[in-house]
């Protein structure tokens, strides 16, 4: 049943483009964990959030395979850019030489390396930042990323729900409890509002209040 509904869902959402579905192929093909890969549904959800929030600049963490990052820079606004961000040097190849097939590439710079080395050294403030590395050290990612939040930007954080593993008693992975601390401290920020949506893995939403470093800048 579950299958027969995402079929309908993507049979009356926009196609993926062409060039994805080359991609998402390649990703199946090459390389390990192809279920890593953003795919179709989640890709038109992520285009459609960047099109609503129309972010000057943009951050992704863990890039993977590119097919993210793709879908992001497809709703950027004109003269708009997506800075990303991947540890895994051995997926750069594959990642430049899809992103250069994509008529997007030159709104994407690709960054190989450590997101707390790289990240801080752009000098940027971003609107809106997509999360998808390592999930053991989410907490530490958020305290990184959100001094550098723009007020009323976003911060969209994937695999929030981690298979259902959040919920289960039994699961005390360092994934799963990287997960749960994540949601626990995002659940108490009062700097923030925010929604989890069940989407594949779950799919966390985060708005930073536009007062949320006030007190901090009068102090």
């Amino acid at each position: 049943m579950e299958r027969i509904l995402e079929d309908y869902i993507l049979a009356h959402s926009d196609a993926e483009p062409e060039e994805l579905m080359r991609l998402n192929r390649d990703v199946n093909l090459q390389l390990l964990y192809p279920r890593m890969c953003s795919g179709h549904l989640q890709g038109r959800i992520l285009t459609m959030l960047t099109s609503m929030i129309a972010p000057r600049n943009a951050l992704e963490l863990g890039t993977y395979a590119g097919y993210s990052a793709v879908c992001i820079a497809e709703g950027l606004p004109p003269e708009a850019h997506l800075d990303t961000v991947e540890i895994e040097e051995e997926l750069e190849d594959f990642i430049l030489r899809h992103l250069r097939r994509s008529p997007l590439a030159d709104r994407i710079t690709l960054h190989i390396g450590e997101a707390e080395k790289i990240v801080p050294a752009l000098g940027k403030k971003f609107d809106m930042v997509y999360m998808d590395a390592n999930k053991r050290t989410y907490c530490e990612t958020y305290r990184m990323i959100l001094p550098l939040m723009n007020p009323g930007g976003f911060i969209l954080a994937d695999n929030t729900l981690w298979d259902g593993k959040v919920t289960d008693s039994g699961a005390d992975d360092p994934q799963t409890d990287g997960i749960r601390r994540f949601n626990d401290m995002v659940a108490r920020d009062d700097r923030v509002t925010r929604v989890i949506l069940p989407l594949r893995d779950g799919l966390t939403l985060i708005r930073v209040r536009p007062d949320a470093f006030q007190s901090e800048s009068t102090e």
